[in-house]
């Protein structure tokens, strides 16, 4: 079978990788089209577009980029037409894929998702949207079948990828030897994000603290999608980069600093004490904070249903805040403690449950019907 697969961001394209191995394991003669990157290609699939070209986060930096995005999507609908696939399946990056997903529908093309969009944190009525145009929801957190069900729409929840990406890492053991590091001195890791954008919201900001912490280096995850000379003013004495490593780091990390998303997930997976950050532009943060209906912003709260790590968001989000929250979740034992508590609580409701080879299984059965 034919299958286009669409992710807007890396941690989709990790995914969706996985995903894609998956299904050629369910489906001997599957081949794949796919927008999305490195890891999706390498998979097997006919790249269109990375989507180093399609990131753009925030309303206010969407707005401003409406006619780049336009085009992006006018292109894709052609695409679809002219290959022809069994199947659409579209991982979160919900701005586009959610018109994608409409578009495919009214030309008698099948609809998956696999990450459901986040339309439970704001504009929670795009459900029914999401009902008329989508076939098959395949959930990655537990609440979101909760959710759902709400709105008497089944979904299949297949467990947390995330959660089964982390169980399966093997830390290297020469990590400090390749990486010239000094083996005395503890971690603290830096994860900025993999989109430039919000690295330059948040780097300098987690970069500005490191007197407090001399006993300690600070590593940041940088990601070969840009251009390694774009972290070279972040270096200094205290600070390194490196690159695309980010499990062997926080395999090695004593705490954390970490900008909203998937890598809050896995550094809590890792057990790593952490101070989840964000900060956007001021019009894209006034909007959201008009629109958002959950009580957090990461997903370690979120899946917890409670304040399991501290969110600096926006304003909060500055070196006094940085200084004392990191040095609660690396000096206060009683604090970690109950961090790492909150932790296992999260582990236990994820579970392992191979996530990519389950989603592959029900989506070639459903298609054979």
């Amino acid at each position: 079978m034919k299958y286009y697969l669409i992710a807007g961001e890396r941690s989709g394209d990790f995914h969706a990788a996985h995903l894609m191995q998956a299904l050629q394991q369910q489906d001997a003669a599957a081949t794949f089209r796919c927008w999305g990157g490195d890891q999706m290609q390498a998979a097997g699939g006919e790249l269109v577009h990375h989507y180093q070209e399609m990131a753009i986060m925030g309303f206010w930096e969407a707005a401003t980029s409406l006619l780049k995005f336009r085009g992006y999507l006018k292109e894709c609908q052609r695409d679809l037409l002219a290959w022809k696939p069994d199947v659409v399946i579209l991982v979160d990056y919900a701005g586009f894929n959610m018109r994608i997903a409409k578009f495919a529908k009214a030309n008698g093309i099948k609809v998956f998702y696999y990450i459901s969009p986040k339309i439970w944190a704001w504009n929670q009525g795009r459900v029914h949207q999401v009902k008329k145009v989508v076939d098959k929801m395949f959930v990655i957190l537990p609440f979101e079948e909760e959710f759902y069900q709400r709105f008497d729409y089944k979904v299949d929840y297949i467990g947390n990828p995330t959660a089964d990406a982390v169980a399966e890492h093997v830390p290297s053991p020469d990590f400090f030897q390749r990486n010239h590091l000094d083996p005395e001195r503890p971690i603290i890791a830096v994860l900025p994000g993999s989109r430039k954008q919000e690295i330059e919201e948040m780097l300098y900001e987690m970069t500005a603290i490191i007197p407090p912490f001399l006993n300690y280096q600070f590593l940041v995850a940088g990601v070969d999608n840009l251009d390694p000379n774009y972290y070279a003013h972040f270096e200094r004495n205290n600070v390194r980069i490196i690159f695309d490593q980010t499990y062997d780091l926080l395999s090695h990390s004593k705490a954390a600093l970490v900008t909203s998303g998937t890598a809050t997930l896995e550094t809590a997976l890792f057990d790593v004490p952490q101070v989840v950050c964000y900060r956007t532009s001021a019009v894209s943060y006034t909007i959201s904070k008009a629109l958002i209906k959950v009580k957090y912003i990461s997903l370690v709260n979120l899946v917890a249903g409670r304040e399991v790590v501290k969110e600096l968001i926006q304003g909060d989000f500055n070196a006094r805040n940085l200084v004392i929250e990191l040095k609660k979740v690396t000096e206060d034992e009683a604090f970690i403690a109950q961090q790492k508590k909150g932790y296992a609580e999260i582990r236990e409701k994820l579970g392992r449950q191979r996530a990519a080879e389950k989603a592959a299984k029900l989506m070639v059965g459903y298609l054979k019907k």
